[in-house]
């Protein structure tokens, strides 16, 4: 066991807090729906990137490389200063929703370098400009440029051509639960001699302000240079600095005169140390050292490519030496780090894909951030504060009076989604169980809390509209979380954990079966479905000629929950035989399903198409008529996902629930058919369920497969590739459907939704697995062309090793030219050596050529490579269905 596994351990059993502190500061509060209280619900509007630096927040903090503890009561960030900017330079720099031509995005450059579990060692590259930084000129040029436009990014500004920047490495270690080592290690990476200001912050979250307790933790300067931390709710801490830095000190309250041209009682504000490091403004803080913002100031001087480090540490009083062990300990865990990664990477033999992987890790651990939002005080206000309009009280969340969240909790991305979504939640567990899989079960069961969860049993979207639907993949995540916590613990896994999710999700179930089943035909709506734009229309809104879709996926989407259910009933029967009846009822369920995707309302509509061999959603007229949307797109790929294998043992060992599905069989032939029955000579019965037989598995994946339609390079495209050079046309109309392997030109479903082409991870994701779990069916006699038109034939654990390793490519260093697909044509990041081993996780990458786009930090999701890249080896044999 290393070091690290024995921390986990320590902390799963609550001998130590290991995860008391971690790296739980959001990169962006500003423009977020929490600190929105305008009438129209304009959040971009209501706060600004230009009022962050002044406005104390209510239900969160924001810092650039920051830490804090897990009730965010203390936080630690970074704030530097170039001597060019006319700001510091202590939060992340972005365009809102409205500047962007596509929606919102960071334009800064920094990595997620390295993390453990327990946050025992976490490591972070920033990468500031020695010259004045470009917000003009970001803003500016994005404003000018269109949907059709790609986007103006800071590499663009050519700011960093000539090497004028400095490389800033921040690097967390714990010496023990509450003693924290904080090493800053900054390289001028220009051929001049180059002044850079470095502000170590720290301050109290703001929970004074708002009239329900007026206690005022403190920060207090020392005689001996340190700075004593007072808060009822911690452990007296204190601050220590090395080499004498001035301290200074304000608080963390509004600036309202600044802000609205109100007078304050206060004295000292937020932006304290800004006006008196950039403005000279003297009194700006506070002469006796004290507060409840502050800041260590140090200025270096740096030589051409020479480098200095910063050091601080937060820990217990009473250090006499806080410093003579610091190098020793950090270095220690970063040894540490290298170990636990090393145990869990010995299958890894290439180099750069444990190194993808590594990072990968790390910013999934650095995408845990502490999330506060309360509906019920939102929507009412805070007595010390003047009233929300009345408006708000029937605007967005307004039916989500239950949610009161307070938690640390997996991001999507840590400034462009600062806020968690149901479904990209339940993808992020899978990687995250790889390393920490209490951690994962924690998240999973977050979601199904009371305090989550609505009381009509629909888990929370995203905070932009809880009331959303995201496709219900909760359970599927549920049940590989828990098989993967098996393996690893090696006995007879969480039954508790899964129990209680079970449970939880047969009121999401319900939910569903209630509310998005408009007639009770088991054909299911949904809306978008966190699939934007992909549509003819957008799905989320009513249909220009009136009616309604019949959803492919959505219908899909529920098979796959229902077959969820049914298999996490089975498990569960192992030991309480009372739920075979429950995975007897989500057989059943299933098999409606599946019926129904072949004859929606008994009216003969199939949502496959026997021409085209492929599924599609429904148009169901306002006349009574159905018209079948025949765009080729990811939803008619969706089915496939919908699939389990029922082995002879698993059915010997629930006899009741083998009883029911035999009776079923037997008395109801048009279900039977619907289920495919195996023999193999040895093994017994094995059974097959899946809205696709043999046939229409291979059609389906004649058009998965060709290279001219959804198969790229680096995984499948969410759109056939066919609509590059003729579109779709909806009735000869101008509503159109075309082929954009990068961002959409469309603003259908908002300025940020792209899935008219680019790659996702998720859904490829799942297409593996469902290939995986086909060929434990099939087995090696069942081949297919692959790729399409190309007279070669192989398995389909064949073709998912062969679409794994496709998604892979997207961030492995070709052997022959030695470029990373995601980085594009950049050849800064391509070949320069202080950027060629930085990897993004990207939101999205171009269907064509595997560039990295959208959100450059969606580690959440995308990070499910690090589970590709894991060999799926068992006693020395490759595996096709994986716990």
């Amino acid at each position: 066991m290393t070091p690290e596994h024995q921390r986990l351990l320590e902390a799963d059993t609550d001998q130590q807090p290991w995860r008391r502190f971690g790296p739980y500061l959001s990169e962006r509060q500003w423009g977020t729906v929490r600190e929105d209280y305008s009438a129209n619900g304009d959040a971009w509007n209501y706060t600004t990137h230009d009022q962050a630096r002044s406005r104390a927040y209510r239900w969160g903090e924001e810092g650039l490389a920051g830490f804090c503890d897990s009730g965010q009561r203390l936080c630690l960030s970074l704030a530097l200063w170039n001597g060019q900017d006319a700001i510091l330079k202590d939060q992340l720099f972005g365009l809102s929703g409205s500047q962007g031509n596509h929606g919102e995005d960071v334009k800064e450059l920094y990595y997620f370098l390295d993390n453990t579990p327990t946050h025992s060692y976490q490591k972070l590259l920033y990468k500031y400009p020695q010259r004045a930084f470009p917000y003009e000129q970001l803003v500016g040029e994005n404003k000018k440029r269109t949907r059709r436009d790609p986007e103006f990014e800071l590499l663009d500004t050519g700011i960093f051509a000539d090497g004028r920047y400095f490389d800033v490495f921040v690097e967390y270690a714990k010496a023990g639960p509450e003693d924290i080592l904080i090493q800053y290690t900054i390289f001028n990476r220009g051929a001049a001699e180059a002044v850079l200001h470095v502000l170590p912050q720290l301050w109290f979250r703001n929970t004074w302000a708002w009239g329900y307790d007026n206690y005022r933790p403190s920060l207090t300067a020392r005689a001996d240079g340190t700075v004593q931390l007072s808060h009822r709710e911690l452990n007296s801490l204190t601050c220590y600095a090395d080499g004498a830095p001035e301290w200074l000190f304000c608080d963390n309250n509004t600036n309202t005169q600044r802000l609205f041209n109100a007078p304050s009682t206060e004295h000292f504000f937020k932006d304290g140390i800004h006006n008196y490091v950039v403005n000279n403004q003297q009194d700006a803080v506070n002469p006796a050292r004290t507060g409840t913002k502050a800041a260590a100031h140090y200025l270096l001087t740096l030589a051409p490519g020479a480098s200095q480090q910063v050091r601080l540490r937060l820990g217990p009083a009473g250090l006499v030496q806080p410093f003579a062990d610091f190098a020793q300990l950090i270095a220690q865990r970063q040894a540490e780090a290298d170990a636990f990664y090393a145990e869990s990477q010995q299958d890894i033999a290439d180099a750069d894909a444990r190194l993808v992987q590594r990072q990968a890790f790390a910013g999934m651990l650095w995408s845990k951030q502490f999330y506060h939002y309360s509906i019920p005080r939102w929507l009412a206000g805070d007595p010390a504060q003047p009233a929300p309009p009345p408006e708000r009280l029937g605007g967005r969340n307004c039916d989500w009076k239950s949610l009161d969240n307070n938690d640390i909790i997996s991001m999507p991305d840590t400034w462009e989604y600062p806020w968690y979504a149901a479904w990209d939640l339940a993808f992020h567990c899978i990687p995250l169980a790889q390393i920490d899989p209490a951690f994962a079960k924690n998240q999973l069961r977050l979601l199904c809390l009371d305090w989550y969860m609505h009381p009509n049993g629909q888990l929370p979207a995203y905070e932009w509209r809880f009331g959303d639907v995201n496709p219900p993949v909760h359970a599927w995540a549920a049940f590989r979380v828990y098989k993967m916590d098996q393996k690893q613990r090696g006995d007879g896994g969480d039954v508790e954990f899964l129990q209680t999710l079970f449970h939880r999700l047969l009121l999401n179930f319900t939910w569903w079966v209630n509310r998005k089943d408009r007639d009770g035909r088991n054909i299911f709506e949904g809306g978008f479905l966190g699939l934007d734009n992909i549509g003819v229309f957008d799905r989320s809104a009513p249909l220009p000629f009136g009616g309604y879709l019949e959803q492919a996926d959505g219908t899909a989407w529920v098979a796959m929950f229902a077959l969820n259910m049914m298999r996490i009933a089975l498990e569960l029967s192992q030991t309480n035989p009372v739920y075979q009846d429950l995975a007897s009822k989500f057989f059943e369920h299933f098999l409606y399903i599946a019926e129904a995707m072949t004859n929606v309302g008994n009216s003969a509509l199939n949502l496959w198409d026997d021409e085209d061999e492929f599924y599609y959603d429904a148009l169901n007229t306002p006349e009574g008529g159905h018209e079948l949307l025949k765009v080729r797109t990811m939803v008619g790929l969706i089915p496939m996902f919908a699939v389990e294998v029922l082995d002879e043992d698993l059915l010997a060992s629930a006899p009741l629930f083998l009883e029911r599905m035999n009776w079923l069989l037997d008395n109801r032939p048009h279900l039977a058919s619907l289920v495919s029955h195996w023999q193999e000579p040895g093994k017994g019965a094995r059974r097959l369920l899946s809205l696709l037989r043999g046939h229409r598995l291979k059609r389906l994946l004649f058009r998965m497969l060709d290279e001219q339609e959804f198969l790229s390079d680096y995984g499948v495209r969410s759109l056939s590739r066919v609509y590059k050079d003729k579109p779709y046309v909806f009735r000869d109309t101008e509503i159109t459907v075309n082929y954009q392997p990068a961002e959409s030109e469309t603003d259908l479903f908002g300025g940020n939704s792209n899935w008219r082409g680019p790659i996702w991870m998720p859904v490829n994701f799942l297409l593996v697995e469902a290939l995986q779990r086909f060929h434990h069916y099939f087995g090696e006699d069942f081949k297919v062309e692959y790729p399409t038109h190309s007279g070669q034939y192989s398995t389909l654990l064949d073709v998912a090793d062969a679409l794994t390793v496709r998604l892979t490519k997207l961030f492995l260093r070709d052997p022959g030219t030695g470029r990373r697909a995601c980085f594009g044509d950049s050849d800064l990041l391509q070949h320069d050596p202080n950027f060629k081993d930085y990897v993004l996780f990207n939101e999205y990458f171009n269907g064509d050529t595997g560039h990295g786009l959208g959100a450059s930090h969606q580690t959440g999701w995308t990070g499910l490579i690090a589970k590709l890249l894991q060999p799926k080896i068992m006693n020395g044999q490759r595996q096709s269905q994986e716990p």
